[in-house]
């Protein structure tokens, strides 16, 4: 089945750092639902693996222009994978790489620029709020609650300035949340 590139159905799942969204992906997975894992956080730990440079204390540009790349692949890898209108879940999408190189005050090229404009997700994006009482930090998140806060802002603004639909998800239990992802795509 041939389907246009303005008709995928990939779908973002985003927010600032420990919001649930692995979580929300999770139970989607466990629903039968193809997920695609966050890039930022597998070139985390890749990076800290080899003791390498590109990590967002260490090396910011390089961090970002691989985590660009990294999210690049996953979604021509995607697209080429999947077969039928089934939605497909990403933890994150490349749009979230160029709000962190606005966070961080980096250059953004032409060719990512570009990339954003033309590989297009669904409209709808979906973003999860603050939420602290379930706000944590670990070995690759080590953001404090207000740069999540921040983050989360800066992420609305950056959807935005490229032209996504942002619906926020509830504060509600795991099962709810993706009762209200499903219930929202069903919707439209």
């Amino acid at each position: 089945m041939k389907r246009s590139k303005d008709h995928l159905p990939f779908y973002v799942i985003t927010g600032g750092p420990g919001v649930g969204k692995t979580t929300l992906l999770e139970e989607l997975r466990q629903r039968g639902f193809k997920v695609v894992p966050e890039t930022a956080r597998e070139l985390i730990k890749a990076q800290q693996a080899i003791d390498g440079e590109a990590l967002p204390w260490k090396n910011r540009k390089q961090y970002m222009e691989l985590m660009f790349k990294g999210c690049k692949a996953q979604f021509e890898k995607t697209l080429l994978d999947v077969r039928t209108d089934q939605p497909v879940f990403f933890d994150r999408g490349f749009v979230d790489a160029l709000c962190y190189a606005a966070l961080e005050g980096l250059p953004i090229d032409r060719e990512m620029k570009s990339l954003a404009e033309t590989h297009r997700y669904r409209p709808q994006v979906f973003i999860l709020p603050p939420w602290k009482d379930i706000y944590h930090t670990d070995a690759q998140r080590t953001q404090d609650w207000n740069e999540s806060v921040f983050t989360y802002n800066k992420m609305i603004q950056t959807y935005r300035s490229y032209q996504y639909d942002l619906i926020e998800v509830p504060r509600v239990a795991v099962q709810e949340r993706a009762d209200f992802v499903l219930e929202s795509i069903n919707s439209k």
